[in-house]
């Protein structure tokens, strides 16, 4: 099985970023009662910072919080449904409901506290 296709199985306590996408995107909202889903592309540098961030707070959260990576590119309804205009931004979903948006590159302390914030 490829990586992506692994990371795409919405398994229980994931320690990695999660691949959302059309296909498993409302199946992750229902499943995870606190997702924090990283919306980037490709092109954009910024999102290339924020990522190894991202993915070593799944890893430190495991069990608490998951982590999705979501491709605006590539998923353009599910952008376009949470009014993303810039990236990288990040959703926090609580019980499947959006209860807050960080957007930009920030430092690491301060995503975490601002996630941190919703728990």
């Amino acid at each position: 099985m490829e990586e992506k296709e692994k990371k795409e199985m919405l398994v229980d306590s994931p320690n990695y970023l999660v691949v959302l996408s059309s296909n498993n995107f409302g199946k992750a909202i229902n499943k995870y009662s606190f997702l924090v889903i990283d919306c980037w592309a490709e092109w954009c540098n910024p999102c290339r910072i924020v990522s190894p961030i991202i993915e070593k707070l799944a890893n430190k959260y495991q069990g608490e919080i998951v982590f999705g990576k979501l491709n605006v590119d590539e998923n353009r309804e599910i952008a376009s449904r949470f009014g993303i205009m810039s990236i990288p931004t990040m959703l926090i979903l609580k019980n499947g409901k959006k209860v807050d948006t960080i957007i930009g590159a920030l430092p690491e302390r301060v995503l975490e506290e601002k996630i941190s914030m919703h728990r």
